[in-house]
């Protein structure tokens, strides 16, 4: 498949998920307006402190994390792909008196669309599946992180995406064989959600993932794996704590979510 068509396949699948994701429970937009972080305990953990900090978010969607940042006292930038989810993004900003910035680009493109550079890069829960390859994905993180400056993201685990929808067998192959083509109707924030797209995406096994930061000069400094999600994301789940989901009848068996920082050398 060539980049520009999944590039717009999955453009067009994110700009239709915008509007019912501000108005689902799942992003619960009234508590975000009043005052509701958006970050958990497992990136905040490697987060630190953020105050005078320059964040940048990859992936932003519509930028609740990113003002989260804003809010913590940084100097917020989030980037993403869908334009609508940025307009959004921007509109809501302005709403909160925040100052995030918003730039509305495909994530491989990034360092020509900024002009500086940043103290932590950031990005999580679903992000890195929507690219073919991550050692291009690390070059930009490398190019656009200060020199000892560090990468934190948390994401679903890549055993995660191995299941069908109801994690009944393994269906897909865990390792980046090809990409991924699927028509999927509603949306993980609203499943009864009256739109319908297709999905352009990529599994990547941890080695894929951590040989892309090794080789573009990006150092591990630590690597942790949970046995839950913090969202309710997924089918067949229960909350055996608050906010901590797993799948019901695999219960603590598989890791769910993973975090990690690494520090450019």
């Amino acid at each position: 498949m060539e980049a520009k068509d999944y590039i717009n396949i999955n453009k067009e699948t994110w700009n239709n998920k915008v509007d019912v994701h501000i108005d689902s429970d799942w992003y619960d937009m009234e508590g975000f307006l009043t005052g509701k972080s958006t970050l958990n305990s497992i990136e905040l953990d490697l987060l630190g402190d953020v105050k005078g900090k320059k964040v940048l978010h990859l992936q932003c969607h519509f930028g609740q994390d990113t003002m989260t940042f804003s809010r913590m006292g940084a100097k917020a930038t989030g980037v993403d792909l869908s334009d609508k989810a940025i307009e959004r993004a921007r509109e809501i900003n302005e709403k909160l008196n925040l100052d995030a910035t918003f730039v509305c680009c495909d994530i491989y493109d990034a360092p020509n669309h900024l002009d500086e550079k940043f103290d932590i890069v950031f990005t999580s829960y679903g992000t890195i599946g929507w690219l073919p390859g991550l050692d291009k994905w690390a070059n930009v993180v490398t190019n656009i992180l200060k020199p000892e400056e560090k990468i934190v993201m948390a994401d679903f685990h890549p055993v995660v995406w191995m299941f069908d929808n109801d994690f009944k067998e393994v269906f897909y192959n865990y390792f980046n064989t090809e990409e991924i083509i699927e028509d999927e109707s509603g949306t993980y924030a609203d499943r009864y959600a009256e739109i319908a797209a297709q999905t352009v995406t990529w599994n990547h096994p941890t080695s894929e993932l951590l040989n892309a930061l090794i080789t573009n000069n990006l150092e591990l400094n630590c690597y942790n794996e949970f046995d839950y999600s913090p969202y309710n994301c997924f089918n067949q789940t229960e909350e055996f704590q608050p906010n901590k989901f797993r799948i019901k009848h695999l219960g603590n068996k598989i890791p769910m979510v993973y975090s990690l920082s690494a520090t450019k050398k």
